[in-house]
C-alpha cells in the first residue's frame, strides 16, 4: 500500500489532535514535544517490517496507531454496555496507552528500528521492504517504548505501563504472568490490558482486509484442477515402492491399498 503525502499529513495531524485532545497535564507538552523532536522519521515509519505483517509501508505506523485509538475508545464503549467496572482506569489511560502501545518500534533515539531491506532476493521473495537494524541492541517493543517514554521524562501510570506491555495479549508468552494468572488477587485490577490488546488486534485484521482480501479475489486465484494421481499402478512398481520403505506400519497401510 502506498499513502499519498496528503493522507501522510492528515494522518500526522490527527495523531498529535488525539495528544492535544485526550492528554492532561505536563505530560501533554511533553509528549507533545517528544513526538515533533521526532517528526521526519515516525510520520514515515511502518508498522512492520514484512508485507505480511500489518502496514508494512511508509507511514503504516501513524495509520495504525491512528487507527487503534479509535478502536480503543469504541470497544471500551462496548465494554461499558456490558458492564465493565468503567472507574478502574480513565479515558486519558486508554487513549495513552494506544498512542504509545508500538512506540517501541522507533527504535533508539539515533536509531531507527526498521530500515530498508539491502537484499534484492528477500525483497522479492520474501516480501520485506525492510530489515531489522544491527546496530540496535534488541528489546521487546513494549519494553522499548516504556524506556523511550521515561528516557524523556514522560511519566506513565501503573495502568498504562501494564496496558502497554501486556498489548499483544497472549500472542506474547511474556504476558502469561500477567493475563493468565488463576488466583483472582493476581488478574489484572482493570480490564483496560484486555481493551487495548483487542483494539490492537482488531486494527491489525483491518488492515490485513484493506491490504490482502482485494487480492484474494475469484479472478486472482488459479481454480483449475489438477489430476496429482500417480499414473503408474502397474503391480512392479508398486512392489518395488513398497520394497524401498522402511516403516512397517506405512508399507502395510499402501499394501492395501
Amino acid at each position: 500500500m502506498q499513502l499519498t503525502a496528503e493522507k501522510l499529513q492528515s494522518n500526522w495531524v490527527e495523531f498529535n489532535t488525539n495528544i492535544e485532545t485526550y492528554i492532561t497535564g505536563d505530560r501533554k507538552q511533553r509528549l507533545l514535544d517528544f513526538y515533533k523532536k521526532y517528526e521526519d522519521r515516525i510520520i514515515l515509519m511502518p508498522a512492520a517490517h514484512k508485507k505480511e505483517y500489518h502496514s508494512a509501508f511508509p507511514g503504516g505506523y501513524v495509520d495504525h496507531v491512528n487507527r487503534v485509538v479509535k478502536a480503543a475508545l469504541s470497544i471500551s464503549a462496548v465494554w461499558e454496555g456490558f458492564g465493565c467496572d468503567m472507574t478502574t482506569f480513565t479515558q486519558e489511560e486508554l487513549v495513552f496507552s494506544a498512542i504509545n502501545h508500538d512506540l517501541g518500534k522507533m527504535g533508539s533515539d539515533t536509531e531507527e528500528a526498521y530500515v530498508p531491506q539491502t537484499d534484492q532476493w528477500r525483497r522479492d521473495r520474501l516480501g520485506e521492504d525492510y530489515m531489522f537494524n544491527k546496530s540496535l541492541p534488541f528489546a521487546s517493543v513494549p519494553d522499548r517504548g516504556l524506556f523511550l517514554l521515561q528516557q524523556h521524562d514522560i511519566k506513565y501510570t501503573f495502568n498504562e505501563m501494564i496496558a502497554i506491555q501486556t498489548h499483544d495479549g497472549l500472542y506474547d508468552s511474556a504476558n502469561e504472568k500477567y493475563l493468565k494468572a488463576f488466583i483472582p488477587e493476581q488478574k489484572p485490577r482493570t480490564s483496560l490490558p484486555f481493551i487495548l490488546h483487542q483494539a490492537d488486534m482488531m486494527a491489525a485484521r483491518i488492515e490485513f482486509e484493506i491490504e490482502w482480501l482485494p487480492k484474494f479475489s475469484k479472478n486472482s486465484v488459479d481454480t483449475s484442477k489438477k489430476n496429482y494421481t500417480l499414473k503408474s499402478n502397474t503391480k512392479s512398481s508398486k512392489t518395488k515402492a513398497l520394497n524401498s520403505m522402511s516403516s512397517p506400519g506405512l508399507k502395510n497401510m499402501l499394501d492395501n491399498l
